[in-house]
């Protein structure tokens, strides 16, 4: 049986995430709703969600090595984090995340696992009803 292969590995490693990140941001920097949640310079945003991922999926431990326990929920408790903040959010990933996928050749269960992680996740991070 041959072992199974990391995320990380399996989508191409770091360009793929940074991919990803960047057409996420893409979007999330002309989205009315999303847009004041963040800083007004991206890169940093961008930086951490590139790595965190990474790490989450089985590439390098950077993320924890700079910034500690990933903490999401903690990380996102000072934003308010309604239900159409998070389908803003879901959709901005969602098409990211189906670009990459579908330019990339990834195999159609990685990305269904992917996105499932995100709705989880996206679900999770809601602080406000």
């Amino acid at each position: 049986m041959a072992p199974e292969v990391a995320m990380f590995e399996a989508v191409g490693g770091e360009a793929f995430f940074v991919e990803l990140v960047d057409r996420f941001y893409q979007r999330v920097a002309t989205d009315l709703l999303l847009r004041p949640l963040y800083p007004d310079d991206l890169t940093e945003s961008k930086r951490h969600l590139v790595l965190f991922l990474q790490q989450y999926w089985g590439g390098p431990g950077t993320y924890s090595e700079e910034r500690g326990h990933p903490r999401l929920r903690g990380r996102h408790m000072p934003f308010v984090i309604g239900e159409a903040e998070r389908d803003a959010w879901l959709v901005a990933m969602v098409a990211a995340l189906e670009a990459v996928v579908t330019a990339r050749g990834i195999a159609p269960e990685r990305g269904a696992e992917m996105l499932e992680y995100f709705v989880n996740a996206a679900d999770f991070l809601v602080n406000a009803r």
